[in-house]
């Protein structure tokens, strides 16, 4: 985990990790966070087999990169990797689209169409936003699971097929079941290997190195161009919240090298919601519980979260002193610090971290 001197040394030199040194988990899922360790390991398991895999995260967290890389790592990655967004097909199409259609099945059919299952044979399907799939449609997609038989719209006929399904969504699947949005049936079928992809702001001491990790993509796609990010821009960088996760970092990266007239990406830069640690997790803390509750355990980490970085930041990175204004024991202060992943704004003592 990165503690205040190593946002410092990200920030004045960038490691720039050699991607031939680094395996392709690695650079697929980027971080040094428990969590990303955890999940990479993970990865790395589930690639060995043809298990169904259910991811679950935010908006943005990398849901299709994870699923990119259980293709990649696995014995079908010279096969086809076909990513299909349940959202953004119509739902009177999305049948036709995934098991195909015969021509004549309905009208505008006028000639017969193998689906993206059938594309997918032999290698992986990846099914983002699941919970968007009518319910008539869930019922055939089980079956699919269930037999490895498609039978295309319109067709008396069915074909086998060997595809891997690896399903994601950003909404509670649980909770869908519970009020009969979603088969429990399928849902089961489907989390044979449930992956939780954690947001960013529960893993703060990686933004440092994927802000780096973005900075070199520029640096491929721009020859004899070079960027540093200053401690302050940092600082304000890792204190945001970043609803969008890593998307929206990805993007904000690529803005701040458009609008970095030289080769110094300052606070000066940034977009005025990220100045001044990104009041957001704040603004997220009602001050009543409302009709459709709270997640408290949530409140509780970003609360944590906020308090230890304050705690840093007044005894300028002492984690001994910040633990003795948190009423904390040290051995407590050092677990919560890993569990948030804080980084201390500055730091001028270092000597009693172990």
């Amino acid at each position: 985990m990165y503690s205040a001197g190593d946002i410092l040394t990200a920030v004045s030199e960038p490691h720039r990790a050699d991607a031939a040194f680094r395996s392709p988990v690695e650079r697929s899922l980027i971080g040094d966070h428990p969590t990303i360790v955890k999940l990479r390991a993970l990865v790395d398991r589930v690639a060995a087999t043809d298990a169904t895999v259910l991811i679950t995260g935010e908006s943005g967290s990398g849901k299709e990169v994870v699923a990119h890389a259980i293709h990649s790592l696995s014995a079908r990655n010279r096969r086809n990797f076909v990513a299909v967004n349940c959202a953004a097909i119509p739902h009177e199409l999305l049948e036709s689209e995934m098991f195909g259609h015969e021509r004549g099945a309905f009208t505008g059919a006028s000639t017969p169409r193998h689906g993206l299952f059938a594309t997918a044979d032999g290698g992986t399907i990846f099914l983002d936003e699941i919970g968007e799939m009518p319910l008539q449609l869930q019922a055939k997609l089980l079956r699919v699971l269930e037999d490895g038989i498609v039978r295309p719209v319109g067709s008396d006929r069915s074909t086998r097929i060997d595809a891997r399904v690896i399903a994601a969504s950003n909404n509670d699947l649980v909770a869908a079941v519970k009020r009969n949005a979603f088969r429990e049936d399928l849902f089961y079928r489907l989390q044979v290997v449930p992956i939780v992809i954690p947001p960013l702001r529960e893993r703060r001491s990686d933004i440092p190195l994927l802000v780096e990790y973005f900075l070199d993509r520029m640096r491929e796609r721009l020859p004899g161009r070079d960027w540093t990010v200053t401690r302050e821009a940092m600082v304000n960088l890792w204190s945001y919240d970043w609803p969008g996760n890593v998307r929206e970092l990805v993007n904000m990266v690529e803005r701040l090298v458009i609008m970095c007239e030289d080769s110094i990406i300052d606070i000066e830069l940034l977009p005025s919601n990220l100045v001044n640690g990104g009041r957001m997790a704040e603004a997220r803390i009602p001050a009543t519980l409302g009709e459709n509750g709270v997640n408290l355990n949530l409140l509780v980490r970003e609360l944590e979260g906020r308090m230890i970085n304050q705690a840093l930041t007044q005894t300028s990175g002492n984690k001994q002193a910040a633990a003795k204004l948190l009423g904390l024991k040290r051995t407590t202060f050092a677990a919560k610090l890993r569990r948030c992943g804080v980084i201390a704004p500055s730091a001028s003592n270092e000597a009693d971290d172990s």
